[in-house]
């Protein structure tokens, strides 16, 4: 009896951090890549962008990742992915940094 509910305990605890958050800002490569949609090359994109610094929100972390743009962002963000512990809220106010670099990509293009 005691082995079939310390055999239960650890299969809730094991789901449990199965659904745990993950942090951009926080997460190793193999904590990255357990997030349905990320794999090797978009996790060493985010590390090598938070190299540089840490991401601010959302908005900063699809202005600096090549591949993760609104869609990318909405799954990731359902499957665990959070960026200072916050989940993606499509249409939410864009910081300076990405607003500028969109205006910079607009310019060169005209």
């Amino acid at each position: 009896m005691f082995k079939k509910l310390l055999c239960v305990l650890v299969m809730l605890f094991a789901t449990a951090t199965a659904w745990a958050a993950v942090d951009v800002n926080k997460a190793d490569q193999a904590a990255l890549e357990s997030v349905k949609g990320i794999g090797t090359k978009v996790s060493v994109r985010i590390l090598d962008e938070r190299k540089k610094g840490q991401f601010k929100d959302w908005a900063d972390l699809m202005s600096r990742v090549k591949g993760i743009k609104e869609g990318a962002a909405t799954k990731l963000s359902k499957e665990g992915l959070t960026v200072n512990g916050a989940s993606f809220e499509a249409g939410a106010p864009a910081t300076k940094a990405a607003t500028k670099k969109e205006d910079k990509k607009s310019a060169e293009k005209k």
